[in-house]
């Protein structure tokens, strides 16, 4: 999962004139690439079918199984969709496609919907995929830095992202240390390089379930603090978004979807191995994916997309409330965002 900038009021314009110019909400954006569909089934025809478009938030990965399961096992065809998956040429692109209703669902970022509604973008999270942050801060475990404290008068690497900030400064000072001294050097999605060559003393955009492991894969050692345990709200990772035109024109359809995408990830839960397997025969050539590194992230994600307490897809107001009154807090937005404007439920 690739990280996001935020969006500028540049991007707002470019995103409404797109809505306005009249693309219908299943075409696909014009640098992304497409993975194969299931198509319909046999015994129905194409007017019983629903075409939808998904944007993906990086190339297929882990993440994503649930949605190959749900195509390979037909729980898709069942519900009478025919769903395309298209990866992105930008990580920004999917919610700025479905905001213009150029896709009807996006795979984006919590703190981004957050973002992108309070700069009157009119896009809407329908489900929560990651129900707890992947972002965390990392250090190389000979550097002395035993928690966020010791990271006072350190240099932190990141790929210029306002968020990111907010949480490293907020974790040191939650952990009793002086942020004043913290200095952010924009390393860009460098993030490894920069850690391994020293070029900062630490590390944040980094996810538990990629950078880590490929750094430890790579006989570097770390020490690993998360957000979460420094004072920062638990949020959703990774959620699924669609514009309010889209939500209102689509609806069945779109809950349609998440019953077929609940059946995927049970399904995943269930046959780890055979997804593993079906993620690797759907790699993208152009993005080979380590195989051992895929398995740990899966392993990683399965109880972050669902518990006891969550099941897949589940969101809730107090979460979105909770994030959205700390990113304005923070001043990471301008204007206010109620939760009841940016997630709905809709089965």
């Amino acid at each position: 999962m690739k990280r996001w900038k935020f969006f500028t009021n540049a991007c707002l314009t470019v995103i409404m004139a797109a809505a306005l110019s009249g693309c219908g909400s299943n075409a696909s954006p014009q640098n992304g690439r497409s993975a194969p569909n299931a198509g319909p089934a046999p015994d129905q025809s194409a007017s019983d079918i629903t075409e939808l478009t998904i944007g993906l938030d990086w190339y297929p990965n882990a993440v994503h199984s649930f949605l190959l399961a749900a195509e390979q096992q037909g729980y898709f065809r069942e519900e009478h969709l025919n769903v395309h998956l298209q990866m992105p040429s930008d990580a920004n692109d999917p919610l700025k496609l479905a905001a213009a209703n150029q896709l009807d669902l996006a795979i984006s970022y919590q703190p981004q919907i957050i973002q992108a509604r309070s700069e009157g973008l009119p896009v809407v999270s329908i489900a929560a995929l990651v129900q707890h942050p992947l972002n965390a801060v990392m250090v190389r475990s000979e550097s002395g830095i035993e928690s966020p404290k010791d990271l006072a008068g350190k240099s932190i690497g990141f790929p210029s992202m306002p968020l990111d900030e907010s949480i490293v400064r907020n974790m040191v000072k939650t952990d009793g240390g002086d942020d004043s001294g913290l200095t952010f050097t924009d390393v860009g999605f460098d993030l490894i390089p920069a850690l391994t060559g020293k070029q900062v003393d630490a590390i944040v955009g980094g996810y538990i379930n990629h950078e880590q492991l490929l750094l430890e894969k790579n006989g570097v050692s770390l020490k690993v603090f998360k957000p979460t345990d420094f004072g920062i709200p638990d949020y959703y990772e990774l959620v699924l978004a669609t514009s309010d035109e889209t939500l209102n024109k689509k609806q069945p359809a779109l809950a349609a979807f998440l019953r077929a995408a609940r059946k995927g990830q049970a399904y995943v839960n269930a046959h780890p191995e055979e997804a593993l397997n079906l993620l690797l025969s759907k790699q993208a050539q152009e993005f080979p994916l380590d195989e051992q590194v895929e398995k740990q992230s899966l392993h990683i994600l399965l109880p972050l997309m669902q518990s006891a307490d969550a099941s897949f897809g589940s969101q809730t107001e107090a979460n979105w409330q909770t994030l959205s009154d700390w990113m304005y807090a923070e001043k990471l937005i301008g204007q206010p965002v109620q939760a009841d404007a940016v997630m709905k439920q809709i089965d």
